[in-house]
């Protein structure tokens, strides 16, 4: 049974580029019946924050990402925290060292930065010249022993090359003449990444790694890493970046990134979870909107493009909207009402309200992507906010007057609320005994009820306002009497 593991580290709010690789591990696991690994990556002590973690797991659950082991579900290659592993990689660097696979680094930080700096421009592209490599290993132990500080590297083997198959990018070859020899431990005990990553990955028995391609180049200190640990290294699937429309890697000044600022403006976790996918990977038609399950049944890894993918953030808002259009209107209203609270809205969370709140939300999606958005234009159907000019408009127009006047007196014998068959059966008597028709029938009407020139359709404005004004909301939503009222003089 294959298993694949994501690995985020906790030092920030998850970012897309990260999310598409955990969906892609989850897509491709799940299509395999296999088992996915939440690994969660805390050595950077500085960095690393517990309330991170939890903002992490919390973001991946929104999204839609399930595993099947992992710091908050347990399992059997535990513990899932690399804070907590410690003993795996002391008896690891101690296996390298016996056999002559990684040395005592003496080197103090200074040293190594002066070192650096003075092989800039020769003839040494690993910038470390190895002054520790060749040292006696039984002195080195005893200067250890004494308490000196030392980190341990590993012994990148010369003149050779280190070769794997990367799964998105085919045979990938790397001079090891170009590679230093990696700190593998650090001189306080915490263990390095290039290092951490295979122990644990060899532990938890990982047979597949799906990543960022920014890892590729520490893909072939990994693999000497294993040889040397007389382990097979798993399969690799490096993905290509996500990059901003001006062909630069994605980042704040693109737009929001991470996936709690997408929570926070309203983006359906199942709107999110589809474009990711759709950077860098396509199914293989026109299809563009698709659920979770259609995207775990179509996933191809051997389909996953090289290319950088472009983050387009209309192509999301337009995906966002076609999957809030997807929901029953009862489910949209319970998604939607935490944005209309926050709007100012206050009302009881029962079926005859989320339901009336679900349908009128689609509505308005069709003229605003984001339930952000959407939360705000329904703050038109409970204020009457009518221009001077609008309503000076009306009542010097005597076309517009004799409409509005004689609509409202046709809806006012009307019980609330009235139904929109009423008000086409009031209109064309309107028309009958006026002779008024077409644009000077109906805009009077619309300028009337919305205040402005054009926006939402009158068979869907009106439905609304009449269901909504007889459900307990606050503020209440106005109906067509209360508007027509304004004008009626």
């Amino acid at each position: 049974m294959i298993r694949v593991r994501f690995a985020p580290s906790p030092t920030g709010f998850v970012h897309v580029g990260n999310a598409r690789t955990a969906l892609f591990n989850f897509f491709h696991v799940r299509g395999k019946k296999g088992v996915c690994v939440l690994r969660i990556e805390d050595t950077d002590v500085e960095r690393s924050k517990k309330e991170y973690e939890e903002n992490l797991l919390t973001d991946l659950k929104w999204l839609g990402i399930e595993w099947d082991e992992g710091p908050d579900v347990g399992g059997d290659f535990g513990p899932y925290r690399q804070s907590e592993r410690g003993e795996f990689y002391k008896q690891a660097v101690q296996r390298l060292i016996e056999k002559d696979n990684a040395y005592y680094c003496f080197c103090s930080r200074e040293e190594l930065e002066k070192e650096k700096q003075d092989l800039i421009g020769l003839d040494n592209p690993a910038g470390y010249t190895h002054r520790c490599r060749n040292l006696d290993m039984e002195k080195s132990r005893l200067r250890v022993s004494q308490g000196e500080e030392a980190a341990v590297r590993f012994k990148v083997p010369k003149n050779r090359q280190v070769s794997f198959r990367d799964m998105v990018r085919g045979d990938v070859s790397f001079e090891t003449n170009l590679l230093n020899d990696p700190v593998i431990m650090r001189s306080s005990g915490i263990p390095a990444y290039n290092f951490s990553v295979v122990i644990d990955d060899i532990s938890m028995k990982i047979d597949l790694v799906i990543r960022g391609e920014d890892h590729l180049s520490n893909t072939a200190r990994q693999v000497l890493i294993y040889e040397a640990l007389e382990q097979t290294p798993p399969e690799f699937a490096h993905l290509s970046m996500v990059m901003g429309a001006d062909n630069a890697k994605l980042s704040k000044r693109h737009g929001s990134t991470s996936l709690a600022q997408f929570r926070e403006q309203g983006y359906l976790p199942a709107a999110l979870l589809n474009y990711l996918s759709l950077l860098g990977w396509s199914p293989g038609d026109d299809k563009q909107v698709l659920t979770k399950e259609e995207l775990i049944k179509s996933f191809n890894l051997n389909k996953v493009s090289k290319s950088a993918a472009i983050f387009d953030y209309q192509k999301l808002k337009w995906i966002n909207r076609e999957h809030i259009r997807l929901l029953e209107d009862s489910t949209l209203g319970e998604i939607f009402s935490p944005f209309l609270e926050e709007a100012g809205f206050a009302f009881e969370r029962n079926p005859e309200i989320l339901t009336w709140i679900g349908k009128t939300a689609k509505v308005m999606s069709n003229y605003h992507y984001l339930l952000t958005e959407i939360a705000e234009a329904f703050k038109s159907l409970t204020k009457v906010d009518f221009s001077p000019d609008i309503i000076k408009g009306l009542r010097d127009s005597g076309t517009s007057r004799k409409v509005i006047s004689r609509l409202f007196a046709g809806i006012s014998r009307l019980d609330s609320p009235v139904a929109f068959s009423r008000i086409v059966e009031i209109t064309q008597k309107i028309r009958q005994k006026t002779g008024i028709k077409g644009k000077e029938l109906y805009h009077p009407i619309r300028l009337a009820l919305t205040g402005k020139e054009s926006g939402i359709e009158l068979s869907d404005f009106i439905p609304m306002i009449e269901e909504g004004s007889i459900l307990k909301i606050s503020p209440p939503v106005i109906n067509m009497k209360s508007r027509l009222e304004i004008h009626d003089h």
